[in-house]
């Protein structure tokens, strides 16, 4: 059954656009509360990182995250794949190299064989191979809906430690993937998305983003975070509040996969497009229907999102001289709107 099996056919969401919105999480913050203030935990939940960091105090510090959502794609051991690289990404945010990773799975047995989750775990295991981390161990319960994902522990150096709120004015703004990845696996579910497009979407979301642990050795990288469900303006806006700072982009310079605009015009966005913009879009100046398609599109294991000072962009553009990687934006000082796009 596991070579016929549609994973997306039992679940209401799909990869990181299963996230709650903004808007709904940060009320759901704010009746917890806040946490009493630790010494050794230099990044907790008082500011919207991607993970949390705890000071060894031997020039170490341990990054621990999570994350962990429904079907993106139908096939499970691609499912697995993702789920995994998407998770691990969260430590490569902060800078920080990965040492180990938990499981955690929920399975409606009742629909689908324990063979099924077999492959998801297989996949899993494949992904964590390759950021040469072991699976080693996890969590599982009998669910309504498939769902998987990991608890990845990490290690930092607390001077290379890269957070999202740190960004200073003047950065160039870079990112390691391009978008359009929710655009594509939509137009996929509709059935009108071309197998060349499914496939580099595929080929976007299980690429490690490894190069985040290289950028913890550069100082002029001030802020770094991956892109994910809130879309690129989303996590863009946790980035400028964080950092008091402000940004302009241009995007017809913000990288994208092949045929996005293709898919723009056949309104392939998903749902949380809209909520995301319903969210932040008083915070962005003036934008078109087709830029909100693509900077509000919600991004499954996406690339890192960041900030590089002008004096370190050579330095910057050697450890990345694979990716080829351009400007399409930069921050400034804290003005209204708090981001501008051209």
């Amino acid at each position: 059954m596991s070579d016929s099996v549609r994973l997306t056919q039992y679940s209401h969401g799909a990869g990181c656009g299963c996230k709650i919105s903004p808007k709904m999480l940060e009320e759901i913050l704010s009746q917890a509360g806040k946490a009493a203030p630790h010494a050794q935990l230099l990044v907790g939940n008082d500011s919207k990182d991607d993970a949390a960091v705890y000071d060894l105090g031997n020039g170490q510090a341990v990054i621990s995250t999570t994350d962990f959502f429904m079907p993106i794609v139908d096939d499970p051991y691609e499912f697995g794949q993702i789920a995994s690289v998407n998770a691990i990404s969260d430590i490569y945010a902060m800078g920080g190299t990965p040492l180990m990773a938990i499981a955690v799975l929920g399975w409606p047995l009742e629909k689908l064989p324990p063979s099924v989750a077999g492959k998801v775990l297989e996949g899993s295991r494949a992904a964590c191979a390759r950021a040469g981390i072991p699976l080693a161990g996890g969590h599982s319960i009998d669910a309504p809906e498939p769902i998987f994902g990991l608890a990845v522990t990490g290690q930092v150096a607390t001077d290379q430690l890269k957070r999202n709120d740190a960004a200073v004015v003047d950065c160039e703004l870079f990112l390691t993937k391009p978008l359009g990845v929710g655009l594509v696996t939509t137009a996929q579910k509709r059935g009108i998305a071309g197998e060349v497009d499914i496939q580099q979407a595929i080929e976007q979301m299980t690429t490690l983003n490894q190069i985040g642990s290289s950028l913890s050795e550069l100082k002029g990288v001030t802020a770094m975070t991956d892109v994910t469900g809130f879309g690129l303006l989303g996590h863009l806006v946790e980035l400028c509040e964080g950092s008091g700072v402000s940004a302009i982009i241009e995007s017809s310079k913000v990288p994208r996969l092949e045929n996005t605009d293709h898919y723009i015009s056949l309104d392939c966005s998903p749902g949380g497009t809209d909520r995301n913009f319903e969210s932040y879009g008083h915070k962005i100046g003036p934008s078109t229907d087709e830029q909100r398609a693509l900077l509000c599109d919600p991004q499954t294991s996406g690339g890192l999102l960041v900030a590089v000072t002008s004096d370190e962009l050579e330095a910057f553009h050697a450890v990345t001289s694979n990716l080829n990687l351009k400007s399409f934006g930069k921050l400034t000082e804290l003005t209204e709107p708090l981001i501008t796009v051209k």
